[in-house]
């Protein structure tokens, strides 16, 4: 019983992977954030914080080519705790295959790369011209406070790419956009995800009764030869 039910929780890990792609970060050290300077600000994108982890959103997506790895979406993630590790993931149905790649950048590194400032500022204005996009650049927000303002903020490219053959023509010259759950989770003491926690409580209670069993298992089956063995041979034979 304790093989199977190692056998089936691997078999889950497996599962799980299959849908789920990943980056791990530790937070930078706080900013100062001049709000009246338009190229300082999350510039309109979708934002995700730990009071607010969890985004479902639409990615958009393409096939690769030479030199184009897939289309680039980005998020702005912000108050995060300085030193603090964290792992931001996308899940994704296993009906739209697709390769992700995860990268962050800091905000002194995203404004003074010409090539990744002009990705994000493309991006951006797609974004809020896009209908069904509710997002509202920070800087309109707090027009009226003009003060810095202090904060641990990153930068999330999420390259996606259609990883799938059809004969469906329409497939594959129009991709779909890839329905996404992008998770923000922090980890506790800087050494386990946090939203992770109960799984590994479930686990381990699980193994942990697997494993009395086994024993309680073994312990009975003892007796029997025990008892077995102390029987007189005639007993035996009548049995």
């Amino acid at each position: 019983m304790l093989l199977q039910s190692l056998f089936f929780l691997c078999t889950l890990a497996f599962l799980v992977i299959a849908n789920v792609e990943k980056t791990i970060f530790i937070a930078p050290p706080p900013l100062t954030i001049p709000t009246a300077d338009s190229t300082l600000d999350d510039l309109g994108l979708d934002r995700l914080s730990p009071s607010s982890p969890i985004l479902r959103t639409r990615i958009n997506a393409t096939f690769p080519s030479n030199g184009f790895p897939g289309t680039d979406s980005w998020y702005f993630l912000e108050n995060l705790t300085p030193g603090q590790r964290y792992e931001v993931r996308v899940c994704w149905l296993a009906t739209q295959p697709t390769a992700f790649t995860l990268t962050t950048y800091t905000l002194p590194q995203a404004v003074d790369d010409p090539a990744l400032f002009s990705s994000i500022s493309l991006y951006s204005q797609t974004h809020l011209a896009s209908p069904q996009s509710n997002a509202i650049p920070r800087r309109s927000s707090s027009f009226h406070d003009q003060a810095p303002t202090s904060d641990s903020v990153l930068f999330l490219r999420v390259t996606a790419a259609a990883d799938y053959f059809s004969l469906n023509k329409s497939l594959m010259e129009n991709v779909p956009p890839v329905a996404a759950d992008i998770i923000l989770d922090p980890f506790l003491w800087n050494i386990f995800p946090q939203s992770l926690v109960p799984t590994a409580c479930y686990i381990c209670a699980v193994a942990c009764l697997a494993v009395a069993i086994g024993w309680w298992v073994l312990g009975e089956l003892g007796r029997v030869v025990d008892y077995m063995n102390s029987q007189p041979p005639d007993d035996k034979k009548d049995k």
